[in-house]
């Protein structure tokens, strides 16, 4: 069984179906590797991007992406690089209007 809710209606699908669900949602490769097939691309080309180590770059490094996180969000410079820290993201920026002022690299 797939279960795509949230949190407060796993139980419910639970008690009413008798099964465990199966968890696609972060840090599960399960969406990365569904996604990464369908439409045929290698996951070291992907970079997840997310605000949080414990979810979005976890889910990234669970799924061979490279990762940024972005420190505008959840996790902060000290989070991230306190010692008892133990995920580290590929890259890390300030905020996510970074990005604008990159420029494509020509191949």
């Amino acid at each position: 069984m797939t279960v795509q809710c949230g949190g407060s209606m796993v139980g419910a699908l639970i008690g009413s179906t008798q099964r465990e669900p199966q968890v696609v949602g972060k840090p599960s490769t399960f969406m990365m590797d569904y996604l990464a097939n369908k439409f045929g691309i290698q996951k070291s080309q992907i970079c997840m991007v997310g605000d949080r180590l414990d979810t979005d770059i976890l889910f990234g490094q669970n799924g061979g992406c490279k990762t940024l996180l972005v420190l505008s969000g959840v996790t902060s410079l000290s989070m991230l690089q306190n010692p008892n820290n133990s995920i580290q993201p590929d890259f890390y920026t300030n905020k996510i209007s970074d990005f604008l002022s990159l420029r494509a690299a020509t191949v």
